[in-house]
């Protein structure tokens, strides 16, 4: 058995197709097909079944790919274990990074970043919460940028800023008199919301304290984007709540709209989360110490309530 085989095993896996396999681990079909072959045989048992279409795992197959997946993890991480003794901090390093988070923070810390630490090779990708935790378990992801707390038993959460919600009010609205707002002034069928699958939509969800979303309530207005969320505001379509970050780059014309909560700021825990065996914390913690700095200095609040992004 070798570590190589793991590797065509998981890639099969994951492809569910010994063509596409072969590509994404460079080798010939052949070849690949071969190795697994000769593995199935030193077991005595078949991982694949090859008669489905697409392939699929056999049921001793499924617990194959698991065991397999950790000691390729663990193989993978030696050269970590030296870097960590040399204090080198290098290498590629895949991050994710949730949609609402990635387009205001990723410019802040990207260029701070890649200045101090210019043998670390960032692969950046947006995805969604779910997406990085699924990332994260199977190992195609190093870290990720994500609201918490979620409860995952093998990932850790390192938290790195506290963002407050703040108020979006058009003119004419029942709520653009007031100078602050709380959280008892929203009212969920007043709120436009991004589209399912952002857990920004979430925290607001439980911000208001509504418990269910059914087809008696007007959510048909929803939108990938807090840009577009805006744009139905200004048409006198409702309201909306903003991340506090976000509203550093809106038109000032926009900015006469935004309203704050009265303290305590109800807000959201953005965190830099990872595998708890991840090895490669020389990177995890340069990531932290730059990306806490910068946005320390852009978010000096204190007095702030958590809204949890996922309902227990």
């Amino acid at each position: 058995m070798t570590i190589t085989q793991l590797k065509y095993v998981l890639a099969v896996a994951e492809q569910q197709n010994f063509t596409k396999a072969a590509e994404k681990t460079f080798v010939t079909q052949p070849t690949l097909s071969m190795q697994i072959q000769k593995l199935e045989d030193e077991l005595d048992i078949l991982i694949f079944d090859r008669s489905k279409k697409p392939i699929e795992l056999t049921e001793i197959g499924r617990k194959i790919v698991s065991q397999a997946r950790s000691i390729v993890n663990e193989a993978d991480r030696m050269q970590d274990v030296v870097d960590q003794q040399k204090g080198f901090v290098g290498g590629e390093f895949k991050l994710g990074i949730i949609p609402t988070i990635m387009p205001t923070l990723l410019p802040m810390f990207l260029k701070t970043f890649t200045k101090r630490h210019p043998r670390v090779q960032l692969m950046i990708e947006e995805l969604t919460t779910d997406e990085i935790i699924t990332k994260i378990n199977d190992g195609h992801l190093d870290a990720a940028i994500a609201a918490t707390p979620l409860y995952q038993e093998k990932i850790k959460e390192r938290v790195l800023y506290y963002e407050p919600f703040v108020g979006y009010i058009p003119q004419n609205h029942r709520l653009t008199s007031k100078n602050e707002i709380k959280t008892s002034d929203l009212e969920i069928e007043d709120i436009l919301l991004l589209e399912d699958g952002h857990c920004f939509r979430d925290g607001v969800v439980n911000l208001c304290k509504s418990s269910k979303l059914n087809g008696d309530q007007s959510f048909q207005l929803q939108s990938g984007s807090f840009e577009t969320l805006i744009k139905l505001s200004n048409e006198g379509l409702g309201m909306t709540l903003l991340p506090y970050l976000h509203t550093l780059d809106i038109s000032e014309v926009q900015k006469k709209n935004l309203k704050h909560f009265s303290k305590p700021l109800p807000s959201r825990e953005v965190s830099l989360i990872y595998s708890t065996s991840e090895l490669r914390l020389q990177i995890i913690n340069a990531l932290y110490d730059t990306i806490s700095g910068v946005v320390r200095g852009a978010i000096a609040f204190q007095d702030v309530e958590i809204i949890s992004p996922k309902k227990q």
